[in-house]
């Protein structure tokens, strides 16, 4: 019996996807905006091993442009693949839920940016949470980033004790609070309160948001979680639990799936920390069982705030880890690295984009090398996945190992 380590690389996209323009994202491009900025900076970006995967033939094989810099030598030993979306939306959950063979085919509710010190969150669902959580008054109720707004609102949190609520163009419900003026057990249960109520909006996710220092130097903490609505159909995870193996979820893998199938949870704060525990638990992975990483700097650090360079140092820092990782495979093991969505740091405002993820796979075991072509769904990596751990066909997706649905 074999193993499988999947890696989310989270938002990163290589290129609009078939349906972009429906989210106003054609041209969107992760990969190739880095890649663009990294040239100009006169220094190309630096991925050999990602490419060595595949990473820029699946990219060309997305967009039919090669990727400013990047090498066009042949893979070595390695599957990959473009693989399109068919959820609805370009959120976390259906992208995850998507790639462990379910996909989302409704859209979530959303909370429609306003004027500027417009309320946007529905009257009734946030008197009904204050009075539930006791809480006398919020700050925010506005779109805005994290860290801008904790370093804006922070003060008066602190003073007033009322916790800071806001949103983005996912959906959600984040509420931000520090974690020792307000403390984090009595955030955490406001939000599990909130969770229900919002639920009647269809809010994908509320998200807990602790942050702790003082005034002008306040910064979010690794204690953020995600409570989110349970997939709508099993996934990959569900199979695995059903059959007795073992699965160990890395970072926000556990909030994403509401911890159904999730196994251990692990958190870690950072990607150097996420692989250094992605490796400790490989380490430890009974056979027949599944690793499953989200490294979630690339999106909240890079893509969101739309730090080109820092997401450029972020990938090459990863491509220089990744032989770490594949020397810890074993024979049968397999390896998959993907993404659930794109967030192209060069592309206007700060949502993620409708792209094309890459799916590159790798064991020790390969002699060969496999074009996997552009796939209709994420989906395809779970249901192979399933076919290389010896389970049941799922029921989405398309398996790239073997010939079965």
């Amino acid at each position: 019996m074999t193993r499988a380590v999947v890696l989310v690389l989270d938002s990163f996209g290589i290129g609009e996807a078939p349906d972009a323009a429906r989210f106003g994202d054609v041209g969107a491009n992760t990969l190739g905006s880095i890649a663009r900025w990294a040239a100009q900076q006169g220094r190309p970006l630096q991925l050999p091993n990602l490419c060595r995967l595949g990473l820029a033939h699946a990219a060309h094989a997305a967009t039919g442009q090669w990727p400013e810099g990047l090498p066009q030598t042949a893979p070595q030993r390695a599957t990959y693949a473009a693989c399109a979306e068919l959820s609805a939306g370009k959120d976390t959950p259906s992208g995850h839920w998507e790639m462990m063979g379910c996909p989302v085919p409704f859209d979530w509710g959303f909370f429609t940016p306003g004027a500027p010190g417009e309320n946007i969150f529905p009257a009734e669902l946030l008197q009904r949470w204050m009075q539930a959580a006791g809480i006398a008054g919020t700050l925010g109720n506005c779109h805005a980033s994290g860290t801008e707004i904790i370093n804006r609102l922070g003060d008066e949190h602190v003073r007033t004790g009322w916790p800071i609520c806001y949103t983005s163009a996912d959906s959600v419900f984040q509420v931000a609070a520090h974690e020792q003026h307000f403390g984090l057990e009595r955030l955490l249960h406001i939000c599990e309160l909130a969770k229900p109520i919002f639920d009647e909006a269809r809010i994908a996710r509320v998200i807990a948001r602790p942050f702790v220092g003082e005034a002008g130097q306040y910064r979010r903490t690794g204690h953020r979680r995600d409570l989110t609505t349970p997939p709508p159909e099993d996934t990959l995870l569900d199979h695995l639990q059903a059959a007795g193996r073992e699965v160990i979820s890395i970072g926000k893998i556990g909030d994403i799936f509401a911890h159904r199938g999730t196994g251990e949870v692990v958190k870690a704060e950072g990607n150097a920390a996420l692989c250094e525990a992605t490796l400790e638990a490989l380490g430890r992975c009974r056979d027949g069982g599944l690793v499953f990483s989200n490294l979630v700097d690339f999106d909240m650090h890079y893509g969101h705030r739309r730090d080109i360079a820092g997401y450029a140092e972020a990938l090459e820092a990863f491509d220089r880890w990744l032989p770490t990782l594949e020397a810890a495979l074993r024979p049968g093991d397999v390896l998959a690295l993907t993404a659930d969505h794109g967030c192209d740091p060069a592309w206007p405002g700060s949502d993620h984009t409708r792209e094309h993820v890459p799916l590159l796979m790798a064991s020790p075991a390969w002699a060969h090398t496999l074009d996997a072509g552009v796939r209709e769904s994420f989906a395809d990596l779970g249901q192979t996945v399933a076919w290389h751990l010896g389970l049941a066909p799922l029921a989405h997706g398309r398996s790239l190992l073997g010939e079965r649905a």
